[in-house]
């Protein structure tokens, strides 16, 4: 995990959920962090989008393709997603965290694998896309970073970003998705992908893993395509002499150049892989490539080697489980006697000196050239002497020391009994809490696993003690900050902050938590706090009430007051409250919120139209555009009357707006 560098998500809850750890690796379309679903409490890999490329509608797309593509691929060998979304410019997916390293690792600290390790690694990613192909999808993408091998030693297949229906034609235009070494011809010159696509790149990296290289090499890209375009890939035994036939057959046939001849999926391929391994005997699934980078150490029990931690930044990974369970007895007691007799060079001493050649007799002058005997002996006593100067050079730089065993997640008595086998003993025992080592475990060493130490010399262990297991502390009526304050003395991470009426709790301090008090919870756990925000009040309707009185009404009700400072006009008097916010029964309130009074500065007064003379549609019309209601009033002579006599307020004077002028009809 990269935590070298600052970056402005870790430490951050995305999303509103997802606690950002650390950031593991970044891409150019993503980066990967180690994050905790604080919802679940489990830790899991967020794989978030560069905002740079966030607004990219074509970008975007294609990341959400990548959550729905594997979402539908239930299988074991598949890096699970569990959601997708969006915060801001981050859009993420949030996918199964595998604890371990990629096949990359494995090969750049290893080189060339034994066949039977191949073989283990290749059948279950054969599996995954086997799965994605019988779906309708094609990965596009196989390479070793996108093989990813737990510490438990599960293979799973990640990235599915490339991924494309079966039966779409993928042409692109300038740009060629996936990685040069790994592309299909077919990819290469027209731009299409089929599940044979990804059956070639398993070919490719079949033989990585065979021979510690790929199969074709340049200084640009364009050479490499032009080499998958026009060579075939070299049988890998032309590079590891002695590799059986069967293994280079299933390259050859993984590699083919026309997509015809290759096997149609990787289901199919998978068939041939088990045929192949079934045709090889124990020695050849064994046997170890010159290339390899741990050569000197071995062999060995092999059933040790299948489950040999590889060094990754400080943790272990082990290779994957046969499928098989492992060799016959016979072989395994083979690799011992091997591993005994390698042990005893190991600790070969010194070279003896042969003594110094007799000196000449007296009175006997020939020299060298005339004593051809005595010439032979003194080069003899040349050459032992060179060969003990240089055991003795060997004996103290690197004869006297051996190399720390791997011992990471092995239990502490395997651990033991591996050191006692390499000649070393335990200086003691340590035990430290961990998330992500099994209980019982190495989680770490002094020396570190690999580093050199004399013979006999002192490896310290420490043990995991599994995740801390820590208990919800009572937190009801603590006030938010020393709540916060609390839960991380306990060992545990606030998170999220809701609020909740209550009459017992003043506001601002915890009514109770999430889990509950006294719930047992993994150390670094996020624990929910609900703070009070006061007793409920009900909000009265203070409308028409005087500033005074409305103010004592609310506050005796336990609200605070505010006055809006802008008036109205209205029909109440001025002075008088003509609205509240809010008002009588539309939100809930608690002790201590306020509530906004807006005060009326009376009606409006304009003038009044002058009317008189009028009949009596063109009467009502000019009073109701100036603002006024109208009544008539016709009276016992004016049932039959058209003419305005009179009007209640004389034209020229000024009414309150919207009042009601009545006019006399004659």
């Amino acid at each position: 995990m990269d935590t070298t560098l600052q970056d402005p998500l870790v430490g951050q809850l995305l999303d509103g959920r997802y606690r950002v750890d650390g950031r593991i690796a970044v891409g150019g379309m993503a980066t990967v962090y180690r994050a905790v679903d604080t919802r679940l409490d489990r830790v899991l890999a967020l794989k978030v989008m560069h905002p740079t490329l966030a607004a990219d509608v074509s970008f975007v797309d294609r990341f959400i393709r990548e959550a729905k593509s594997i979402a539908r691929l239930s299988h074991p060998n598949v890096v699970g997603v569990y959601d997708q979304g969006a915060d801001g410019a981050y859009v993420y997916l949030a996918m199964e965290y595998v604890a371990g390293c990629t096949l990359r690792d494995v090969l750049r600290e290893r080189g060339a694998l034994q066949p039977r390790a191949a073989l283990d690694i290749l059948e279950p990613v054969l599996a995954a896309l086997g799965a994605a192909h019988r779906a309708g999808f094609v990965h596009r993408d196989m390479k070793p970073e996108n093989v990813l091998i737990g510490d438990d030693g599960r293979v799973k297949v990640a990235d599915f970003g490339l991924v494309r229906a079966v039966d779409t034609v993928t042409n692109t235009t300038g740009t060629i998705l996936g990685t040069v070494s790994y592309l299909a011809p077919e990819q290469i010159e027209h731009g299409t992908a089929d599940t044979r696509v990804d059956v070639y790149a398993c070919g490719v990296v079949l033989y990585e893993m065979l021979t510690g290289a790929k199969p074709h090499s340049g200084e640009t890209p364009a050479q490499v395509l032009y080499q998958h375009l026009h060579e075939d890939v070299p049988p890998p035994s032309a590079a590891v002499p002695g590799l059986p036939v069967e293994l280079d057959d299933l390259v050859a046939s993984a590699t083919a150049r026309t997509p015809d001849v290759r096997p149609h999926d990787a289901v199919a391929l998978l068939g041939q892989a088990r045929q192949a391994r079934a045709a090889l005997s124990v020695e050849q699934l064994d046997a170890v490539p010159p290339q390899a980078l741990t050569a000197e150490h071995e062999p060995r029990d092999n059933s040790e080697d299948r489950t040999n931690v590889i060094p990754r930044a400080g943790r272990p990974v082990q290779l994957p489980l046969p499928a098989d369970g492992g060799q016959d007895e016979q072989g395994r007691q083979d690799n011992q006697d091997r591993e005994d007799r390698q042990n005893q060079l190991n600790r070969t001493s010194i070279l003896a000196t042969p003594p110094p050649a007799p000196p000449a007799a007296p009175g006997r002058g020939r020299g060298l050239r005339d004593n051809p005997r005595r010439r032979v002996l003194v080069i003899v006593a040349a050459v032992l002497l060179a060969l003990g100067l240089g055991a003795g050079v060997w004996y103290i730089n690197s004869g006297q020391f051996t190399k720390v065993p791997p011992l990471l997640a092995k239990t502490e008595s395997a651990a033991k009994k591996r050191l006692d086998e390499a000649g070393l003993d335990v200086k003691d025992v340590k035990r430290a809490y961990s998330d992500t080592d099994k209980r019982g475990t190495v989680m770490a060493t002094d020396p570190a696993v690999g580093e050199r130490i004399r013979d006999n010399g002192r490896v310290s262990l420490t043990i995991s003690r599994g995740p801390q297991i820590v208990k919800v502390p009572d937190l009801e009526g603590s006030p938010l900050a020393e709540a916060r304050d609390k839960l991380k003395d306990a060992g545990l991470a606030p998170g999220m902050t809701k609020r909740a009426f209550s009459d017992e709790v003043r506001k601002g301090s915890v009514v109770s938590t999430d889990p509950e008090a006294g719930t047992k919870r993994k150390a670094g756990s996020a624990i929910t706090l609900v703070v009070s925000k006061g007793r409920e009040v009900e909000v009265p309707d203070v409308t028409g009430e005087s500033q005074a009185d409305a103010t004592s009404e609310l506050e005796e009700a336990g609200l605070e007051v505010k006055i809006e400072s802008k008036r109205v006009h209205s029909e109440e008097d001025k002075g008088t409250v003509v609205d509240q916010s809010p008002r009588e029964g539309q939100k809930r309130l608690a002790e201590g919120d306020t509530v906004t009074l807006t005060l009326s500065k009376g009606p409006e007064m304009i003038e009044v139209p002058d009317v008189e003379g009028m009949s009596v549609d063109e009467a009502t019309q000019e009073l109701e555009d100036a603002g006024f209601e109208v009544d008539e009033d016709r009276g016992l002579l004016g049932i039959f009357g058209d003419k305005v006599e009179s009007q209640s307020v004389e034209g020229g004077d000024d009414a309150p707006k919207g009042s009601t002028i009545t006019i006399k009809i004659r």
